[in-house]
Formats: structure tokens, sequence, C-alpha cells
């Protein structure tokens, strides 16, 4: 794989937690095989909210220096910050595509880092966004060729639309 993939908390959380067997595997293989290729990327926002998961919100809580630990592995990844330029970005994704703000930003990281895929059960699963396709990690397998996470283009029709025309505005002299 020679794609950028952009990978989402709930990856790294349940990677984490051992509730639900078939999805930590799934997300270990993922995070391996990315570490292993040196393709993922992620967000300081993606690390924030990694970390408050894992120590608060699932049971047993994790460690707070073991998840500390994680996050700062996870820094070698370059995790893009949080600036004016996200945010902006991620604005234009919140006003085009109607999406959560933290997801926009989501999608605007994921963008500005020109990745191919966002591996995010956040999402519909085989959505376009900015030029980024969402895939689920739970349900897109590993080991699939790299065809499946080329951005495909847009298929344009030869054929013209059809329907009424569209009224030519009048020239006015």
């Amino acid at each position: 794989m020679t794609a950028t993939l952009f990978v989402d908390t709930n990856v790294f959380v349940y990677a984490r937690q051992a509730r639900e067997p078939g999805k930590r595997r799934q997300a270990i293989d993922w995070i391996d095989r990315l570490w292993r290729e040196q393709t993922g990327r992620t967000s300081v926002q993606v690390l924030s909210e990694y970390y408050v998961t894992v120590t608060r919100k699932i049971d047993p809580p994790r460690d707070p220096d073991d998840a500390w630990d994680d996050v700062k592995a996870l820094m070698s990844w370059n995790p893009l910050p949080t600036d004016r330029v996200l945010l902006e970005a991620g604005r234009e994704i919140e006003r085009r595509y109607r999406t959560s703000w933290w997801d926009s930003l989501i999608v605007a990281a994921a963008q500005l880092q020109g990745c191919a895929l966002l591996l995010t059960e956040d999402l519909q699963d085989g959505a376009v966004l900015a030029g980024v396709t969402v895939r689920n990690p739970f349900t897109l397998k590993v080991a699939e060729s790299e065809s499946t996470y080329a951005v495909q283009p847009p298929v344009v029709s030869r054929h013209p639309r059809r329907g009424r025309p569209r009224k030519q505005a009048a020239i006015v002299e």
C-alpha cells in the first residue's frame, strides 16, 4: 500500500479495548500495517480524543501513563496540529457536506495530509468528502489490494441530461 491513510480515534481505542475482540484484532492489524509501511496519519485532535476516551470513558479505564505512552508513540506519525488552516478547511467541509464540526475537522485533517482514505466508523462507509474516501476499518479488510484504496474519479456521463432544458437568460439591450 502506498497511499496514506488517516486513522480516527475509534480505531486506536478498539486496539486497546478488550470488550470487542473482533474489532480489536482488526484495529491492531490496521495499526501494525500502517506502522510497518509508514503510511498512517492522524491529528492532534484524534490523539486528544484517544487519551480522554481510554482514560475516562472505557471500562476498565487505561492507566493515564500507559495512555500517554501510546500518544507519545503516535507523535511519530507527525499528527496534524489544530491551526487556522485546519479550522478554515473544517468550516468549509462542515458547510458543504453538513457534517458535525468535529467530523469536519477530521476530514479536513485527512485532506490536508493528502490521505486517500479516512478509517473511521463514525461516517458513512464509502462516502467521498473533500476528496477523501471514508471507509469503515471493520468492514474493509487490511489485506485488500491497493486498488481498493485508490480514490476513483467520478464517472462523467457522455449522454445529455434529461428533463426540461433551462431557460436562457434574456439579453437586455
